[in-house]
């Protein structure tokens, strides 16, 4: 699921993994999409654990959206997708999430699954297009405004 490209950011766009010392520059984009962000240290932390794929997209040298997930055996959970608000609506997340599951999936995860607000349209419609489908809900899961999420699988990657 390759987007054409929106618009000449596409040019300068790249993705890396993140490392511990990306963990100032990935608070910024956690502050600026998130009502509650994870710390700068939760970020460093997951960078340095080996048990996790966090990937950045670039734009030059900027971080402008990270994707991250945690992985056990054969399954993957998506923790964060976040791109700078500046920056959404250009396929930019489509691709960061595409280069999740591919770099996942060379680790033998054969199913992912994540957490998403039943109000977010463009993550559901994100997250359907590739494969992901309802599996149930938490209710209140969200800290800041008690909104229930919605359980989401994909079990064939």
């Amino acid at each position: 699921m390759e987007p054409k490209p929106a618009n000449a950011i596409e040019d300068k766009l790249t993705f890396r993994e993140m490392a511990p010392e990306d963990a100032d520059a990935v608070e910024i984009v956690e502050k600026a999409c998130f009502a509650i962000p994870w710390s700068r240290e939760a970020f460093w932390k997951e960078a340095a654990n080996e048990n996790t794929i966090y990937l950045l997209a670039l734009e030059g040298e900027q971080v402008i959206g990270y994707v991250g997930c945690w992985i056990s055996y054969e399954e993957s959970q998506i923790t964060n997708v976040a791109i700078l608000p500046a920056y959404r609506g250009r396929g930019i997340g489509t691709q960061l999430f595409g280069a999740v599951i591919e770099a996942v999936k060379t680790k033998g995860v054969t199913a992912m699954t994540l957490e998403v607000r039943p109000a977010n349209d463009p993550a559901l419609a994100l997250y359907k297009g590739y494969g992901f489908k309802e599996a149930g809900r938490r209710p209140h899961y969200y800290q800041d405004n008690g909104e229930d999420a919605i359980i989401m699988w994909n079990t064939k990657l």
